[in-house]
């Protein structure tokens, strides 16, 4: 990583008018800690408590090294990165939330990670102030992640995150419109790292994730890694499937030891044949399903690889990262 490489600073809003003036004076406070350039990008995503005014306000100023991204509706936290991100420059892309649970103070620690070589730094929130079901959701959300992407990453929930620029290219070179950002990164990074990080109570307004948006975000976090949702339909036709033929010799067997009585007069054997039936149309949506996933990886667009780098006896430099179309 060159010296003082340029630092964006990509932030979502969504009625966050009481925290922001003070957002905005740590935020430059940090860049002012870092021998680097920076700018911080203020998306507001279709906030209605004035958000906008006050970003367009700090981002007119001379001098400002705020840029404001005003989208014209609401469109959810991880869209309004992906705005944020085709508008940042920098070498080091950092993401943090707009609530200051997450203090700014923290943004130098990460570029300092980054620039030791990693293309990815996550960041662990330590004595976390949310309520106990909110936990509860993260620690489901990152043992998914964990299991799916073999990525072993602690806090996936955590905003606070910075990222070296080819792989904010990669990310906006896939059209996907749902998608989990920390997770699609950490597919197109060769390394990655996490720190420690403060976490303090909202001082303002209320958290913008209900119930029904984080039961949302989770499909999103499915959907966006595996096609493994498909293709259970099939492993569990096939297991029942399997315990209707099973059941089915079962009932053979007992039915010439004890007779036609003991099976019912038949009652049992329509179970075993119903259990076979309904296997057989879970194989089949199954299947259904699989070509249905391909479809849907294919219209999302993903790159088929992305390279680090490329040396070979005549380069001087390695190149920058490319990704097969």
């Amino acid at each position: 990583m060159k010296e003082n490489s340029f630092i964006s600073i990509v932030i979502p809003v969504f009625n966050e008018a009481q925290n922001l003036a003070e957002l905005i004076e740590r935020c430059i406070g940090a860049c002012g800690k870092m021998d680097a350039p920076c700018e911080i990008i203020l998306i507001d995503d279709g906030s209605h408590d004035g958000s906008a005014d006050i970003i367009s306000a700090a981002a007119n100023q001379d001098h400002s090294i705020i840029k404001g991204v005003l989208l014209n509706r609401n469109y959810g936290q991880h869209s309004a990165i992906m705005a944020g991100f085709e508008q940042a420059k920098g070498d080091i892309v950092v993401t943090l939330d707009a609530d200051l649970q997450n203090p700014p103070e923290e943004i130098p620690n990460l570029v300092d990670q980054i620039q030791k070589g990693y293309d990815v730094v996550g960041s662990v929130r330590k004595n976390r102030q949310d309520s106990s079901f909110r936990k509860l959701f993260s620690f489901i959300i990152n043992k998914t992640v964990q299991k799916v992407t073999g990525v072993m990453m602690n806090d996936y929930g955590c905003m606070l995150r910075a990222y070296k620029k080819h792989i904010i290219d990669a990310v906006l070179s896939c059209p996907e419109r749902s998608t989990f950002i920390p997770v699609l990164a950490n597919s197109f990074a060769r390394s990655t790292t996490e720190i420690m990080v403060t976490h303090a109570e909202r001082s303002g307004g209320d958290s913008k994730y209900s119930v029904l948006k984080l039961i949302s975000l989770q499909f999103d976090l499915l959907t966006c890694m595996t096609t493994f949702p498909l293709r259970l339909l099939s492993i569990i036709g096939g297991v029942i499937s399997l315990l209707g033929i099973g059941f089915g010799f079962f009932l053979m067997v007992m039915r010439l030891m004890f007779g036609a009585v003991w099976a019912a007069d038949g009652v049992f054997t329509l179970f075993a044949v119903l259990f076979v039936l309904i296997g057989a149309q879970f194989l089949a949506l199954g299947l259904l399903g699989e070509y249905l996933g391909r479809v849907y990886n294919d219209v999302r667009a993903r790159p088929r690889y992305s390279v680090c780098n490329v040396v070979d006896k005549d380069s001087r430099n390695p190149a920058a990262t490319k990704r097969g179309q």
